[in-house]
């Protein structure tokens, strides 16, 4: 059977476009080696956030450098091996991490950052998802003055970008989360109009079944090539071969090594993260996901239990798992609330995919027609997936643009 298109890559992203195409009367084909809602959208913090306005540039005072070397941090850590293949790409994330830089590309991610919410709640009445959702916000913890100080200046600036927030005392924070123990904190910001999701994995799936609802296509295939016909795309599979006119690659880390072969190295890298659920009883029970900020790691109550979410850890997408990180997160998260029985035997691990001027890439590909990218989104592909949807679907069916797609342009790298 041929496709109108097909969209390779099943995450929240490629779930979000196939849906937007297949809702704007597309014949589309959603297509990945695993089923959606299986790798990377399993496995996040569970929030859409819509506070999410500033970026992570690469740190540029010795401190903060001085800080990371040791490699014993629980925000970030690192591997040579991954340092020394993804080197290219992580100059250039320096690069572009120049405050100067840093205001502009801002600027440019806000445009997509402000819609997340709004484009989210699209596609949960669409598909009955709401359960999932919870609207309250999340809770961003400070154990320093400095650090909470410029961030409530940070967040008083961020009402003009429409971001809501409430300053808590430790006192308030006791008073919202009893079981948590907040005697290291001086305090936190509470993000009100951003929102927690109790199973990402099972939005991602909702998404999708509505997508099929719709009569669009899933298939659970591995992709082995990818060529250009006369007046389209051929697809072939580990067990079959498909044909649409027009493709779209929204593979999250995955994406680099296929398009590849069609003459593109984008400067693409991988950032693991590491998650295990605890058991929840009437000693740890939580409403609100808590953000520890000097810490960098996200405790949330998740439908599968209590969720303890890692920092960065700078690996190759094949490295072997390494509990380093997490362990030391547990220990801080266990000064916090009291977690004993683990839900699984071995913690789960999954890479985000990053560009080095902390932007997705979005829109058509540069040297082939009727090919279009959506992937790169880092830490925020869960929140911005049907952003991105929305975009794509508009680009493809040549509609005017909710936003200036320029910023997120594939060639931006070669220029």
């Amino acid at each position: 059977m041929r496709y109108e298109v097909i969209v390779i890559g099943a995450g929240m992203v490629g779930t979000s476009v196939a849906w937007h195409l297949q809702k704007n009367n597309a014949q589309v084909l959603l297509l990945d080696k695993k089923l959606p809602g299986s790798e990377t959208s399993y496995g996040n913090a569970g929030l859409i956030q819509r506070e999410a306005i500033h970026t992570h540039p690469f740190p540029r005072h010795l401190t903060e450098m001085i800080r990371v070397l040791p490699n014993q941090g629980t925000d970030i850590r690192y591997r040579i091996p991954a340092i020394l293949r993804y080197h290219q790409a992580l100059l250039q994330y320096w690069k572009y991490s120049t405050p100067a830089s840093v205001k502009k590309i801002e600027a440019e991610w806000q445009t997509l950052i402000e819609h997340c919410t709004s484009e989210h709640q699209t596609m949960i009445e669409a598909s009955g998802a709401d359960e999932l959702i919870t609207r309250d916000g999340w809770l961003q913890l400070h154990r320093s003055e400095e650090t909470f100080k410029e961030a409530i200046a940070a967040a008083i600036d961020a009402r003009n970008q429409g971001v809501e927030h409430k300053v808590l005392t430790v006192e308030e924070l006791k008073a919202m989360e009893p079981s948590a123990n907040f005697d290291a904190f001086v305090g936190a910001i509470h993000w009100l109009n951003s929102w927690q999701v109790s199973n990402p994995s099972s939005l991602v799936k909702a998404y999708a079944k509505n997508f099929q609802e719709m009569e669009g296509t899933i298939k659970e295939s591995s992709v082995k090539e990818i060529v250009q016909e006369e007046g389209g795309w051929k697809v072939v599979t580990d067990n079959d071969t498909y044909y649409s006119d027009k493709l779209v690659i929204a593979a999250g880390p995955w994406s680099n090594d296929l398009i590849k072969p069609l003459g593109y190295d984008l400067p693409l890298f991988p950032m693991r993260g590491y998650h295990q659920h605890f058991k929840v009883n009437e000693k740890n029970t939580i409403h609100h996901s808590m953000f520890d900020m000097d810490k960098g790691f996200v405790m949330g109550p998740m439908q599968q239990g209590i969720r303890i979410t890692t920092g960065a850890e700078m690996t190759t997408m094949n490295a072997p798992k390494n509990f380093g990180q997490l362990n030391t997160v547990l220990k801080l998260a266990r000064k916090i609330l009291p977690l004993e029985d683990a839900v699984e035997s071995e913690a789960w691990a999954g890479s985000r995919p990053c560009m080095p001027d902390m932007k997705p890439v979005i829109g058509p590909a540069p040297k082939h027609d009727k090919l279009w990218f959506a992937f790169g989104h880092s830490h925020q592909g869960f929140t911005l997936g049907p952003m991105t949807g929305r975009i794509v679907e508009e680009m493809i069916h040549e509609k005017p643009l909710l936003v200036d797609i320029k910023p997120f342009s594939a060639d931006r790298f070669s220029r």
